[in-house]
């Protein structure tokens, strides 16, 4: 089954057929390993990554570290939810280190995402603190590599 999901992983448009030929099962085993693996959660969601500022949708990135107060007999899980839930959010992570939360924060701007700062994630129960991180450039992601360099070329730096 491993070599099914990182192949629908590295392209979920692999056809079931294509993943016969380079496993060397059978379709209908191919299909029945996906479907079970949808149904039981493992296959989670089929995902496109859009380059936005290429499509003419800049936006823009905030790494969030969040410093919060775990609840008693719920941790840091009722938090967690109560931000993961705000539309702003496109990943949470409970972290180690100074910071509980890391969240992944997009906004059309600057101020979009720390507007979403200021009057949505700081004034929560229990959020004692944050630090806000923007993303200057994506240079990889999901596994994709964003190969457009802007046109930027570079010195080479010898010894």
């Amino acid at each position: 089954m491993k070599d099914i999901l990182k192949a629908l992983e590295a392209d979920p448009k692999t056809t079931p057929d294509q993943l016969a030929t380079m496993t060397g099962k059978s379709v209908t085993e191919i299909k029945q390993t996906i479907a079970k693996a949808e149904k039981d959660g493992t296959i989670v969601k089929y995902k496109t990554v859009i380059n936005w500022p290429k499509a003419g949708e800049p936006e823009v990135d905030a790494l969030i570290e969040v410093k919060v107060q775990p609840q008693k007999d719920f941790g840091f899980e009722a938090i967690a939810e109560q931000i993961y839930r705000f539309a702003e959010v496109r990943s949470a992570y409970l972290a180690s280190g100074t910071y509980d939360l890391a969240l992944i924060v997009t906004g059309k701007t600057m101020q979009d995402v720390a507007t979403f700062v200021t009057h949505k994630l700081s004034p929560i129960d229990g959020v004692q603190g944050t630090a806000t991180h923007f993303l200057m450039k994506r240079y990889k992601e999901d596994n994709v590599i964003y190969d457009d360099n802007d046109g930027i070329a570079r010195l080479v730096i010898t010894p």
